[in-house]
């Protein structure tokens, strides 16, 4: 008889805990990355092998922490493994970055603290977690102000963005390496909701899961929802009990954190970016000599090209997955967008407010704006 224990994931886990014991957890990452070499006891112990030599070589050590697993990366791009493979070669060996994945040294908000004091050198957070040290960063939960991904892209990307955002985030003690694309927020409803959510007038009655953003409580107020604040931790049970009826991470953080078997229907809005970013704590990236630092920053560069090209692949694979369940999909006519657009979009004077507050005038804004829309270097995949 096949016991639960037996299921290829428990054996892969029991597997991992079994190389990490024996060679360490950052083989054992690096080695599980590799898929099924995780299971050749000869393979974890040449990877072990390479990461003492590549520690002991490199004259500066770099810890980079992060919320999600290794394996996130299929359906959630956050390119780790490749960030950590990219800095070592391009510092030539002189730089050794030791992976904190799966939330090991925390989530969020307490990993944006630790970069800034220096606990850890860098850190994957989101990018919503910086608006504290910079509340112009906060625009980018303005409905169909960069909630595309080629907007969002042209806009973290642009002079307009850095020469605005970037110095008063530095000023906080952080450096921004690069910014993660994975996929707009989406519009998901629970099993036995009526369904697919074509226009917002079907969002009528619905109570709708949301943060603590109180810009997001007013969008999805301002098309018809009730929103209903519960935390993040609290969120799958509400949605089964009913508590909440939608909610609207991205399919790839959705797949990630296992929502797709209480899921009906997704439909994609494109109104917001679910957004990340890698920071940097900017008093230990300066001490650096000047041609480290430039490797690091090439690195980031290279990271970002690889997670703009992933973006496509990452959500087919979280959207197959989620099909099994039964999870089906709504892409909205252009007429339908539309519709989106005028009743929540940042064009209405109800958002004039935030427009002047985070940006410091409208001015400011208009000319952030601009920068979204305006094509860059860099082309991504749209949902």
């Amino acid at each position: 008889m096949k016991h639960d224990s037996d299921t290829p994931s428990n054996i892969e886990r029991r597997r991992f805990f079994e190389i990490s014991a024996k060679y360490g957890f950052t083989a054992a990452v690096v080695a599980g990355a590799a898929g099924s070499l995780l299971f050749s006891e000869e393979a974890a112990a040449a990877t072990a092998k390479e990461e003492r030599s590549r520690a002991k070589a490199a004259k500066y050590k770099m810890t980079i922490a992060t919320a999600y697993v290794l394996g996130a990366t299929r359906s959630y791009p956050i390119m780790q493994l490749d960030f950590k493979e990219n800095i070592q070669n391009m510092t030539n060996g002189q730089v050794y970055v030791k992976l904190a994945p799966g939330g090991q040294l925390g989530a969020g908000g307490a990993l944006v603290q630790k970069v800034q004091q220096g606990t850890i050198q860098a850190a994957q957070h989101s990018l919503s977690n910086f608006a504290p040290f910079a509340s112009a960063i906060d625009l980018i939960n303005l409905p169909y102000f960069c909630g595309a991904n080629q907007n969002f892209v042209n806009l973290v990307n642009s002079d307009t963005w850095r020469n605005t955002v970037h110095p008063l985030v530095e000023a906080k003690g952080f450096k921004p390496l690069w910014y993660t694309v994975i996929d707009p927020r989406v519009v998901a409803l629970r099993k036995g909701g009526n369904g697919p959510i074509k226009t917002p007038d079907d969002l009528a009655g619905i109570k709708f899961r949301v943060p603590g953003s109180k810009m997001l409580q007013q969008y999805y107020r301002s098309i018809g929802a009730n929103p209903t604040p519960v935390a993040w931790g609290e969120t799958p049970s509400a949605i089964k009990q009913g508590v909440a009826d939608a909610l609207d991470p991205s399919v790839g953080a959705l797949n990630v954190f296992g929502f797709k078997d209480i899921l009906s229907w997704v439909t994609f809005t494109k109104a917001v970016p679910d957004s990340q970013v890698y920071s940097c704590n900017l008093e230990w990236f300066n001490s650096l000599p000047l041609a480290i630092r430039e490797g690091i920053e090439y690195a980031s560069e290279v990271t970002s090209h690889q997670n703009l090209s992933k973006v496509p692949a990452a959500r087919a694979y979280a959207m197959a997955e989620m099909s099994k369940t039964g999870v089906q999909f709504y892409t909205p006519t252009s007429d339908e967008l539309a519709q989106w657009v005028k009743k929540g979009g940042h064009q209405n004077a109800e958002w004039d407010t935030y427009k002047k507050d985070l940006a410091g005038s409208m001015a400011k804004f208009d000319k952030l704006l601009e920068a979204a829309n305006t094509r860059g270097k860099y082309y991504v995949h749209d949902a």
